[in-house]
């Protein structure tokens, strides 16, 4: 099933994704396909599942299913599941450059809280940050917490959000900014 233009419960994931989204997204449609779709307007709950694939502009991801749930205040918060021994995905260009891009995954989901902005992935998460092909930073733990109000990483090796020792490593590669050192 494709829906298109019809989404105003996702308006606001497709708006905030992590990492300086090209703001240009904001102004495009947001589009859904899955094999399925379920709405519930008295819990203001909607549903996709199947082969789930958003697209906004730049923005594309991809989930088993999809939750996405508005308050009464009209905060959206999404959950994206990723399939049986998969990953759920995001990928959307950034600004600030011509071929600048961010890519994250998660083996488990992906949470996103439009009210505070803030992005969590759980299980085998990983971020990547992208001039064209070539990997500028990228961070890797079971549970990855972006605030992309304030474009601040948490990365931790457990799901719960904490880190415990014997429980695993995180990983980052953060690579030298030439343009500063010539300053």
């Amino acid at each position: 099933m494709k829906i298109r233009n019809f989404l105003p419960l996702l308006a606001m994931l497709a708006l905030a994704m992590p990492a300086q989204a090209e703001k240009a997204d904001q102004q495009k449609p947001t589009n859904v396909e899955a094999n399925q779709m379920a709405y519930d307007d008295i819990k203001q709950i909607n549903t996709f599942t199947g082969n789930v694939v958003l697209t906004r502009g730049s923005l594309v991801m991809h989930a088993e299913k999809m939750v996405v749930v508005q308050d009464p205040a009209g905060y959206q918060y999404a959950t994206l599941h990723a399939p049986r021994g998969g990953f759920t995905t995001f990928r959307q260009k950034r600004d600030g450059g011509a071929d600048l891009w961010i890519e994250a995954q998660a083996a488990d989901r992906i949470e996103y809280d439009g009210k505070s902005e803030v992005a969590k992935l759980y299980s085998r998460a990983r971020i990547r940050l992208l001039e064209g092909q070539k990997v500028t930073d990228e961070v890797e733990g079971d549970f990855i917490s972006y605030d992309s109000k304030t474009e601040f990483y948490t990365v931790n090796n457990t799901t719960s959000g904490e880190s415990k020792p014997g429980a695993g490593r995180i990983r980052a590669t953060i690579q030298p900014r030439l343009e500063s050192r010539s300053k």
